[in-house]
């Protein structure tokens, strides 16, 4: 600025004596032409010409400086914008700093020529770092190049350009581009020679007994770390009566002492790997940074082993307010449960009566509450689990859908035939029941199948969706209800009157035991065959459970009560085919006789 100010006032002074000297010279050659009038007017003539040619010279040199005037005003009036401008992006642009070491020697603001700020700084630091590495560079042959138009000065070595040091980057500082390029220069030149010691014969010698000296720590420390361990479980194991005492629950003794001793031996085996862990952690990335050419590395595996564990930790601090809602879903349902099986402990123990609701489907009505209750939490709480909205999770879920809905089909199917089952009340545990050609007592009902021990305790386990499509007896409930008729069918004679049979037959269906007393046997003739009448005695029982006791006792009555009224019990068919053969026999006899 100081040298545009001298430059204007110059250009006015120029204009001005310029301006002056035409006047005095016009003066002084009219006045001297008046008071001394030449006698030749060929020599005026002369003189005249002369005249003009200076004035001419002279208007010709203003118009010239009046022109630089103006173009220096215009470059003045360019350089005020310009800087107001840059005065203004300061507030919001942050520079590139070039930083060398650990060490920022200057910051770029402005492009040059269609590269970046970023891209110069980064420019910059490859170009000192390769003279740095580079023993025979001498750091103070490092010179500034002004260009001719002086608006860019080149910071260079030898005929290697280090950095452009332009208009912009002096505006951008308010510094003086000469100012700024020796300033710039120094700050290379000491980084230079910085790096050149660093990368010395003498400091690489260091960094090698420095590298030895780590690693010999990080030996010796694990060393002691596997000592340690295995002396704590030597003496473990040695002191394991002595240290350890059984822990007893209710006279279940769940960890003696040598159970006690492997867990400690396991804990301690624990810590000894967190120890490794935690010095590899510490001593890897230290023998890295050692060298200047692996240090980048160690700063890598560095990022590789904090990073994760910055994450998981961040992550679990921002997840705290989904815990809550998480913890607040849990609990609601939680307590919801208590209070249906509460209720469904009074209705199954029938202290509270609902109308048209047996206490037997009390138990599974709450299983079936409990799924559906359990799957609704399930759905609120799966939007506030870590990762639920990634792509990830959301691909394993219908992965793990899409395997369930294929390969549960039949669990599908014997879990509703149960629980249809269950609401149709077709049996319960403890019934006496035939289901197709099985016959036993229901010991178990599950949501996939139902077990039933047979009268020679075999075990029979029936999927549930069979059950459904099977035709089903149950003789213990007819027995608890209305008192279960059974039957047995005996042939007697003709011979035997009926009434005498029916007698009979009821006075040996009285005498059995477990027959209800209270309700009179009967006795149907179901057929009258050729050579017998076949009779069919029906009672009463009210205990389904002992079928085959009751009806093996029932003949074993039937057949002492004919013995008593001396009617034989021998086939009616056999007994009338005898008796025809000795007929034709006494016949033949006879004839022969006769």
């Amino acid at each position: 600025m100081k040298r545009g100010c001298f430059f204007l006032l110059f250009s006015l002074f120029c204009v001005g004596m310029a301006t002056a000297q035409i006047s005095d010279m016009v003066g002084e050659i009219f006045g001297h032409r008046q008071e001394n009038r030449p006698p030749n007017s060929k020599t005026d003539s002369l003189n005249l010409a002369v005249l003009r040619q200076e004035v001419q010279q002279l208007k010709l040199n203003e118009l010239m400086y009046q022109d630089l005037l103006r173009t220096y005003l215009s470059d003045s009036m360019q350089q005020v914008i310009k800087k107001s401008k840059i005065d203004s992006l300061r507030r919001v642009t942050q520079g590139v700093p070039l930083i060398i070491e650990n060490d920022t020697l200057f910051v770029f603001y402005a492009s040059r020529g269609g590269v970046s700020a970023a891209d110069r700084a980064a420019n910059t630091m490859q170009e000192i770092i390769a003279l740095g590495k580079n023993r025979n560079v001498k750091p103070d042959s490092v010179y500034l190049l002004p260009l001719e138009d002086g608006v860019q000065t080149e910071i260079m070595y030898r005929r290697k350009v280090i950095v452009s040091v332009t208009e912009n980057d002096a505006l951008w500082t308010n510094k003086n581009i000469n100012d700024l390029a020796e300033e710039e220069r120094a700050s290379i030149v000491a980084a230079i020679k910085t790096l050149q010691y660093r990368n010395s014969l003498l400091q690489t010698f260091k960094r090698i007994g420095i590298f030895l000296l780590v690693l010999a720590v990080h030996i010796v420390i694990f060393c002691l770390i596997i000592r340690l361990y295995k002396k704590m479980k030597l003496k473990i194991k040695a002191n394991r009566q002595k240290w350890f005492k059984p822990i007893v629950f209710r006279n279940y003794e769940i960890l003696n002492a040598n159970r006690q001793a492997n867990v400690a031996v396991i804990l301690a085996s624990a810590v000894r790997y967190l120890l490794i862990f935690i010095q590899l952690l510490i001593f890897i990335p230290l023998l890295f940074s050692v060298f200047p050419q692996t240090k980048p590395l160690a700063s890598t595996l560095f990022g590789y082993i904090a990073t994760p564990i910055k994450d998981i930790f961040y992550a679990i601090i921002h997840y705290i307010p989904h815990l809550f809602t998480v913890v607040i879903i849990w609990l609601c349902i939680r307590y919801l449960i208590k209070g249906i099986s509460f209720i469904t402990q009074e209705i199954q123990s029938e202290k509270l009566r609902i109308p048209g609701f047996y206490p037997e489907w009390a138990m599974p009505t709450f299983h079936v509450v409990k799924f559906l209750l359990y799957a609704f939490m399930i759905a609120m709480i799966f939007p506030h689990l870590p990762g639920s909205n990634t792509g990830t999770f959301k691909g394993i879920s219908i992965f793990v859908g899409l395997i369930v809905s294929l390969g549960s089909g039949s669990a599908i199917t014997n879990i509703l035939a149960g629980l249809i089952m269950t609401y149709m009340r077709a049996f319960k545990i403890g019934d006496f029941i035939k289901l197709n050609d099985s016959m036993g007592n229901v010991i178990e009902k599950t949501a996939f199948v139902t077990r039933i021990r047979t009268t020679k305790n075999e075990i029979i386990t029936i999927p549930n969706s069979f059950v459904l499509s099977s035709h089903t007896t149950n003789y213990s409930a007819s027995a608890r209800d209305y008192g279960l008729i059974i039957h047995t069918n005996v042939a007697i004679g003709y011979e035997v009157p009926w009434k005498t049979a029916h007698e009979s037959l009821i006075k040996a269906a009285k005498r059995t035991p477990g027959v209800e007393q209270k309700r009179e046997p009967f006795v149907l003739d179901i057929g009258l065959e050729d050579y017998y009448n076949l009779y069919e005695i029906n009672v009463y029982i009210l205990n389904a459970d002992i079928i085959p006791k009751i009806l093996t006792d029932l003949n074993s009555h039937i057949q002492d009560v004919l013995l008593e009224e001396g009617i034989e019990l021998e086939s009616p068919m056999l007994m009338s085919q005898t008796k025809a053969v000795w007929r034709k026999k006494g016949e033949r006899t006879n004839g022969q006789s006769d």
